[in-house]
């Protein structure tokens, strides 16, 4: 079903970019936490193609296409060494990087939920699975990091809320047989633009209802 939404050469292509600002996102990580050149690497790594991996070794796509094409496997170098060298310059474009990790969400969550779905999964296990790929790198690398992921933290803009937008739509159009190129590129264009709007206007998730009737938050310090 990809085949039939995009070609080989524009998948390829799509999804080499949003490795690569995925890595970037890694990378620029390792250096806040002070990590060396191998933790950069590795952050860089995993951040990119942690959730690909885990949605291929679910569905039995294996081996994984990190490990199948070259090109996945090395363009989270090329972004680790970029930011090596030139990580003061990239935080400066931090703006421009937001956008891009947010494309690759869009991306990855319509593509991962396509490609789930091919391999047999029903509409549910296949949404969920392309959440899991928009957003898993992420995961990783916070725990990696030592950080609590950011996909949980309610001090943070949503993030996994338009991928599971994305997915929503690229199952309800399997359902209704009205997926294409069209309905995807909505998808894909809803959920960048969700996540856009959230990171403008610092939308986030609600807390538990009445939380401090019965809890005091986990930062407070007793005496």
């Amino acid at each position: 079903m990809l085949l039939e939404l995009f070609t080989p050469s524009v998948q390829h292509g799509l999804d080499i970019v949003g490795i690569f600002v995925f890595a970037i996102s890694g990378a620029l990580l390792a250096v806040r936490k002070n990590f060396d050149v191998f933790g950069i690497a590795v952050l860089a790594e995993v951040t990119a193609l942690g959730g690909g991996l885990f949605r291929d070794v679910i569905i039995g796509a294996v081996p994984p296409a990190a490990f199948t094409d070259l090109g996945y496997f090395l363009t989270p170098m090329v972004a680790a060494l970029l930011v090596f060298f030139l990580h003061p310059q990239v935080e400066r474009t931090q703006v421009a990087v937001n956008i891009f990790d947010a494309a690759g969400l869009g991306l990855f969550c319509v593509t991962g939920t396509v490609k789930a779905y091919d391999y047999g999964l029903g509409l549910v296990a296949s949404a969920a699975l392309g959440l899991a790929t928009a957003v898993g790198g992420g995961v990783l690398r916070d725990i990696i990091a030592n950080e609590v992921p950011s996909l949980v933290r309610w001090d943070r803009d949503l993030y996994a809320v338009p991928a599971m937008v994305g997915s929503t739509i690229i199952v309800v159009c399997i359902h209704f047989h009205a997926l294409s190129a069209f309905t995807s590129g909505v998808a894909v264009i809803t959920a960048f633009a969700l996540r856009l709007l959230a990171m403008r206007f610092h939308w986030r998730a609600p807390r538990a209802w009445h939380r401090r009737s019965a809890a005091t938050e986990v930062t407070e310090e007793t005496p």
